[in-house]
């Protein structure tokens, strides 16, 4: 079984931003359901974040084939899964693109040590862990998508994030946004850390991105936003 080259991923990023403890500046919340609280790190014990992750159960109303097929990826894409915690969404997003690779980041080590062990036991050799900051997804390399899952409400600064964003994106790369509705009534955030469809367009157009799929039928919580890189 090989192992995923960590040397990228974990070099020069060792150095982890703090996170407050205030709702804007919640750790991401890794694509959970049911499992926001305010101001507490998800680092304590990856493996019991896993069993409530990783719910078989969680697919019903996920969809996580579904989001996929909607992204549309080649099967030699680069990708990053930002938040992706303990992998539900960045396994299946490597296995969509066989002959790319996906860079799982995550701005808890122990979450980037879970993933690394994750991508050994099932054999995915194109998932490579990465530690990232808040503020900066810290990409290595270019990426055609960068896919956000359950956490674009909890980023602090997010004009600051979309720079950098930008700038880890390849020409015609693309930022694709799930999250939940602010009218769904059941799991998921607060509804005060909740932003709609519109507020997260209107702050993606002001970084200069262009609105390109728009998603918020299919899934029965959330809304999908997929958006277009800035022409330089």
């Amino acid at each position: 079984m090989r192992r995923p080259d960590l040397t990228l991923a974990l070099f020069p990023l060792l150095a982890l931003a703090a996170c407050g403890t205030t709702p804007t500046s919640a750790p991401m919340d890794h694509h959970g359901h049911g499992a926001h609280h305010r101001g507490h790190r998800f680092d304590d014990d990856p493996a019991q974040w896993a069993k409530r992750f990783d719910d078989p159960a969680r697919d019903a109303w996920q969809k996580p084939d579904a989001v996929i097929a909607r992204l549309g990826l080649a099967a030699d894409a680069q990708v990053a899964d930002v938040g992706a915690g303990t992998g539900y969404f960045a396994v299946r997003l490597a296995r969509a693109v066989p002959h790319g690779a996906v860079w799982a980041a995550d701005i808890e080590p122990t979450m980037v040590a879970w993933l690394a062990d994750r991508a050994a036991r099932e054999d995915v050799v194109n998932l490579r862990p990465l530690l990232a900051k808040p503020a900066d997804p810290a990409l290595p390399t270019p990426v055609d998508v960068i896919f956000i899952c359950n956490t674009w409400h909890h980023v602090a600064d997010r004009p600051a994030w979309l720079k950098a964003a930008t700038a880890q994106l390849k020409p015609g790369g693309r930022i694709a946004i799930l999250d939940y509705r602010v009218d769904f009534e059941g799991d998921g955030p607060p509804k005060d850390l909740r932003l709609t469809q519109e507020a997260v367009i209107a702050e993606l157009q002001a970084a200069g991105f262009s609105l390109q799929d728009r998603e918020d039928g299919e899934f029965p919580r959330q809304y999908l936003l997929v958006f277009g890189r800035p022409t330089p």
